[in-house]
C-alpha cells in the first residue's frame, strides 16, 4: 500500500512543490492538503492519513498546537515538522508535542522522501548532527544545573545501568552505530536497548528520549551527563 501523506502549509507554492515530488514516487500518495492547523484537523476527521508534513507558522492554528492535538488521538498519523532554514524556535515544542521529527524546508528531495518512509515505519527522522544543532540552539531553554525534580517521576529508575548509559548517548545525538562503537556492542544490541528504553519510559521514539533526558536534567545542555 502507498504511504498516504497530508501536506499542511499556508504557502500554496510549497505544497505544490512537495506534491510534485511525492507524486513521482510509486509508494507515496498525497491524499489531503490544508492551509492551516484548523483545516488540517477538520480534514483528518474524514481522511485516512499515515504521515502529516506539518509547517509550524500558520494562521488560525500553528503547527505545534495542531501536532499536539493530532498526536493525542488514538491511531494518530505520524507528524513530520518542516521548519525554516534557521530552525524555528517552535521546533523543540513540536517534538515535545509528539512529532516524530523535523526537517528543514530546503531539504533535498531524496532526504525528504527517506524521512517520510522512516517516519511511516516508526522511526524518528532527526539525524544525529541535526539533533546536536537543535540542542545547541535550545540549550538556554533546557536545565543547565542540577537535576530537575521531574526526573523522579519520569520512570528513569526503571532503566538498567546499561540502558541508562545508552540513553545518555542517544541524548547526546549519537547514532546507533556510534553508540555501538563507544560501548563495544553490536548495533543490533544497541537497537534492542533503545527499544527497551522506549517501552519502559512510554516514549514514541529516540527524539522523545532526547527531550526527556534534557528536560529532567539527566544530561546537561552542553552535552555532558550528571
Amino acid at each position: 500500500m502507498s504511504i498516504r501523506v497530508m501536506l499542511v502549509d499556508d504557502q500554496v507554492l510549497l505544497r505544490t512543490g512537495f506534491r510534485m515530488v511525492l507524486a513521482a514516487q510509486p509508494d507515496m500518495e498525497v491524499v489531503a492538503e490544508a492551509g492551516d492547523g484548523v483545516e488540517a484537523l477538520e480534514v483528518l476527521r474524514s481522511t485516512a492519513v499515515d504521515v502529516v508534513l506539518m509547517d509550524v507558522r500558520m494562521p488560525k492554528l500553528d503547527g505545534v498546537e495542531a501536532t499536539r492535538r493530532i498526536c493525542s488521538e488514538p491511531d494518530a498519523p505520524k507528524v513530520l515538522i518542516l521548519t525554516t532554514f534557521d530552525l524555528d524556535e517552535y521546533a523543540f515544542s513540536g517534538l515535545k508535542a509528539g512529532a516524530s521529527g523535523f526537517m528543514l524546508k530546503d531539504v533535498p528531495p531524496g532526504e525528504l522522501l527517506g524521512a517520510i518512509r522512516s517516519v511511516h515505519s516508526g522511526d524518528a527522522v532527526v539525524a544525529p548532527s541535526t539533533t546536536r544543532r537543535l540542542l545547541d540552539r535550545f540549550s538556554p531553554m533546557l536545565p543547565s544545573s542540577g537535576k530537575d525534580p521531574r526526573a523522579a517521576d519520569s520512570g528513569l529508575d526503571r532503566l538498567t545501568e546499561r540502558e541508562r548509559e545508552v540513553m545518555l548517548l542517544v541524548a547526546q545525538g549519537l547514532s546507533n552505530g556510534e553508540i555501538a562503537a563507544r560501548l563495544v556492542l553490536s548495533e543490533a544490541t544497541v537497537k534492542t536497548h533503545v527499544g527497551r528504553i522506549l517501552t519502559k519510559l512510554d516514549l514514541r521514539d529516540r527524539v522523545q528520549v532526547v527531550v526527556l533526558a534534557y528536560e529532567t536534567g539527566l544530561v546537561r545542555a552542553g552535552g555532558g551527563a550528571y
